[in-house]
């Protein structure tokens, strides 16, 4: 029977049976779009992660205790190996976590794709009920389906129309929540993806440095022969005298190189502003310094988007040297205030899987120095207070570790209190982010042993 004939109750009806069977055959698409090989290869991926987890804190362990023992070659070369372990099994932890994301990443892709194809169906599919009317004939389905125009004058007699309209709607607002929720999953995991990414790079930084310590190590193993005695003269030969230890140039991240005796100066008066020790604040900013090769080499020009930028050097275009939405304008507020023009002002360049844009050696970007400038401000007397000032970096710096509760002074607090500075609350106590941690006390100890060797000259 062609509808023409059946009346404005049989079009009730054909519109009410179209509902239904849209709804039926699309409801199943809401569940997870996931397969068998997915779920079980995403499973194997979090026992070897469990694993390798294990394995990195048994290394954590081992490395605590080697370095109580008295400084021997037997020591620094077990050491040595147990930190190359580490730095391998943290890389490989990472490289499973990616995979892991990616998984999830293209579960979210197929179930958006899936929503997409559910809300066309529905819409060809109500346009061509509805153009099955009399009523209709001369509307489009992009007229029908997605304009604004209320869809009661098509059907002023029917008494429930305002139930089928409803339900359509419900059913349309449905399928987009959906979407949206699932496109914000997706989006909350690629920038997982880029956290994981970033921390991969920064890790083969470290497995490079400790693998340029061991062909040190055995140059000196080489000249030794294994000899303890010989050995230990070789270290005392090498200890820096005072002197040495104030000429000695202190690296900054965006900013020139000091002297460490000015360096530490400034530890010293943001220590006594904030009750973290001088030696840690020296650590997390020499830690910042030496991360990264795209370190301050890159200028924000807005060009040819918002965020764009260039390299300083190169002139090479950088797409996203800042956050278009979260830290550009306060860049440029910030610059503007210190009467410094922007577009000559280096900062971070941006990874190839986010973001750069952090400023002067504390590495803050815009929108984190902009919830703390009062406080940086107060405490410096420098207002308004420059990222790219070394002595208010450092205060900078241990405001942020005083926060993560480095001020506590015991190791485990400070360790805590730089892996927050570097990963946030909510990663800082993940096995594989240890490294950073663990390199930040490193330096402490070293600065450290040298404000002791000044403190006694």
């Amino acid at each position: 029977m062609e509808c023409t004939f059946l009346g404005k109750k049989g079009v009730f009806f054909l519109i009410a049976v179209g509902i239904l069977c849209l709804n039926s055959l699309s409801a199943p698409v809401f569940a997870e779009v996931t397969s068998s090989d997915v779920v079980a290869r995403r499973a194997e991926l979090e026992r070897e992660l469990g694993a390798l987890e294990i394995e990195i804190q048994t290394q954590s362990r081992l490395l605590g205790s080697k370095r109580q023992e008295r400084v021997s070659i037997e020591r620094d070369v077990a050491i040595l190996n147990a930190e190359i372990k580490k730095a391998q099994l943290s890389i490989r932890a990472r490289e499973l976590e990616i995979e892991r994301l990616n998984t999830q990443i293209g579960t979210k892709e197929e179930k958006i794709d899936s929503l997409n194809i559910k809300l066309y169906r529905e819409k060809e599919s109500l346009a061509q009920v509805l153009r099955k009317t009399n009523h209709v004939d001369d509307y489009s389905l992009v007229e029908v389906v997605l304009s604004n125009q209320e869809f009661s004058g098509f059907f002023e007699d029917i008494d429930t129309f305002a139930a089928i309209k409803t339900e359509l709607k419900n059913s349309f607002q449905e399928i987009d929540v959906t979407k949206n929720n699932t496109e914000i999953e997706k989006l909350s995991l690629e920038d997982k993806k880029a956290a994981e990414v970033e921390l991969r790079n920064i890790q083969n930084l470290e497995k490079q440095k400790i693998e340029e310590a061991e062909a040190e190590k055995k140059r000196i193993l080489n000249i030794t022969k294994g000899q303890e005695a010989t050995y230990q003269s070789i270290l005392t030969a090498k200890e820096k005298t005072a002197a040495e230890i104030r000429s000695e140039l202190f690296a900054l991240r965006g900013s020139a190189a000091i002297p460490f005796e000015e360096a530490l100066r400034y530890a010293n008066t943001a220590s006594a502003v904030t009750g973290v020790r001088p030696a840690l604040i020296l650590g997390v900013i020499a830690q910042e310094s030496n991360l990264g090769e795209n370190v301050g080499q890159c200028l924000l020009t807005n060009e040819p988007h918002k965020g764009d930028g260039k390299g300083v050097n190169t002139g090479r275009y950088f797409s996203g040297v800042m956050k278009p939405s979260r830290d550009v304008d306060l860049f440029l507020a910030i610059t503007n205030e210190l009467g410094i023009n922007f577009s000559s002002q280096v900062v971070s360049c941006p990874p190839s899987y986010g973001y750069g844009g952090a400023m002067g050696p504390a590495q803050f970007i815009p929108s984190t120095w902009n919830l703390y400038r009062g406080r940086i401000a107060k405490a410096s007397g420098q207002n308004p207070p420059n990222p790219w000032d070394p002595r208010t970096a450092f205060i900078a710096s241990a405001i942020l570790m005083m926060d993560n509760g480095a001020d506590r002074g015991t190791r485990e607090s400070e360790r805590l209190a730089a892996l927050r500075y570097f990963a946030g609350w909510g990663n800082a106590e993940k096995p594989a982010y240890a490294f950073y941690g663990d390199g930040v006390l490193e330096l402490a100890d070293k600065y450290q042993h040298q404000i002791d060797i000044l403190a006694a000259s």
